[in-house]
């Protein structure tokens, strides 16, 4: 393949961290999710949500308990901008939840953004422009300072708007894009002015959010970015370092946590998504972190973003996959059963089931789906089932004579073996006069 048309991200950037601390670093406490799906997500469906399954997943985003919520881009299409104005009007906003626009640095655009929240108590307006070279040179075709000088415009108007404006609480939000592919010095340069502008004080911090929009690297590599620019912001304690990574490299979700590790303290993503937010809060839950977020019905939760996206969520997908819980491997299965019965006899309430790194239970899920059985499976799983279903508890010898039977069956059949099926096939096997008897 023609790999010589490319070019590593060491050669189209420069890294300028020395001494980076985030390889010893941990996250003991969650970021301030902000979850994108209204804006971002829907942005990339084939089929844009119309408001009836906007409201759906506000409302679902709500109920989990996310306190700040991209509701859209109002100056892209009449359907966003009827929506931002439809939470506007309806009450739909609880009190202790900020809602955030986004807007292109264009005087036009940001004057409909801003029509867009009046009447809303706490709004976040969040202006981007592309600053990466790339992105200057083709699509906008301006130099560095003349890319400098329309973020500054636009940052003074939105300040001006924002002081006359009808909201209560309206702070700002920016975003380089592509920020990876950006010179540090120049996103550097444009945040602390921005920083300046916006008088930002930790009473009313602005956020800087650096997005991966396009991933080019090792998650290392974005480390070590929002590494340099946590250090060398101005007033560090006025600012929201906020991190925007996507999956183009399949590790949207290392990025992030590496991210936070680096000082991001904000992460933007979707659920199930690009970056994948129940992906994310989670693995910190399964590290006994609490996520602040409320995933115990994980399966409404898919349902929900199911239909509001129109896309399925792969079965196998972390945590939330209908799949995700189940062991069909003998050897998987065994240890489960296992694991199963040391904790009814412990009585501890610390998780510890091998292969399972969270109680399924804990987001609504049940344990009937965690052994299944097919040609794969073991006698362990075998007998966990017909014990957890019909409690018959094979002694050893007959388990390994039944697991040949039903290994005889799934094997022909290429099919699952429900525990109706085990137990259909434990009757004909063992107890019905007349059936073929096996000698354990």
């Amino acid at each position: 393949m023609p790999s010589h048309r490319y070019r590593s991200a060491f050669d189209r950037v420069e890294i300028p961290l020395t001494g980076r601390g985030w390889p010893d670093a941990r996250i003991e406490q969650a970021p301030l999710w902000v979850p994108v799906d209204l804006r971002d997500g829907n942005q990339a469906l084939a089929e844009p949500m119309d408001t009836p399954r906007k409201r759906r997943m506000f409302d679902l985003l709500v109920a989990m308990g996310f306190k700040e919520i991209e509701v859209g881009y109002p100056s892209a299409s009449r359907t966003d901008f009827d929506f931002v104005r439809h939470l506007a009007r309806s009450g739909a906003v609880p009190e202790d939840v900020t809602v955030v626009v986004f807007t292109p640095a264009r005087a036009d655009l940001i004057e409909r953004t801003f029509e867009s929240v009046a009447g809303m108590d706490r709004v976040v307006v969040h202006l981007y422009i592309p600053t990466a070279p790339v992105w200057r040179d083709v699509v906008l075709g301006r130099s560095r300072a003349e890319v400098h000088g329309v973020v500054l415009d636009a940052a003074r108007q939105m300040e001006r708007l924002a002081r006359t404006g009808p909201a209560a609480d309206i702070r700002f939000e920016f975003s380089p894009e592509v920020f990876i592919l950006t010179e540090p010095d120049f996103v550097l340069e444009i945040c602390n002015s921005l920083t300046e502008v916006w008088d930002a004080s930790p009473d009313r911090p602005v956020i800087h959010n650096l997005p991966a929009t396009v991933e080019i690297a090792t998650p290392n590599v974005y480390a070590d970015q929002i590494e340099y620019m946590h250090r060398h912001l101005d007033r560090r304690g006025s600012v929201i370092l906020s991190v925007h990574p996507h999956n183009d490299r399949g590790t949207g979700v290392a990025c992030a946590e590496l991210a936070v590790l680096a000082g991001a303290q904000r992460v933007e993503g979707c659920l199930f998504g690009n970056v994948d937010l129940v992906n994310l809060a989670l693995n910190l839950y399964a590290q006994g972190v609490d996520p602040m977020i409320d995933f115990s019905d994980i399966d409404e939760i898919r349902r929900t973003v199911e239909h509001c996206n129109r896309l399925p969520v792969p079965a196998r997908h972390p945590y939330g996959g209908d799949l995700v819980y189940t062991a069909f491997s003998g050897t998987h299965q065994d240890a489960i059963s296992k694991g199963f019965a040391d904790r009814a006899r412990d009585g501890s309430e610390r998780w510890s089931v091998p292969y399972l790194p969270i109680d399924p239970a804990d987001v609504g899920r049940t344990y009937e789906a965690v052994i299944r059985v097919n040609s794969q499976s073991g006698k362990g799983g075998i007998a966990h089932l017909l014990r957890s279903n019909y409690g018959v508890d094979l002694p050893a010898g007959m388990r390994a004579d039944f697991s040949r039977a039903v290994q005889d069956t799934t094997d022909d059949s290429g099919l699952e073996a429900t525990p109706k099926d085990l137990w259909q096939l434990f009757e004909t096997t063992y107890l019905v006069p007349g059936g073929t008897v096996r000698s354990p």
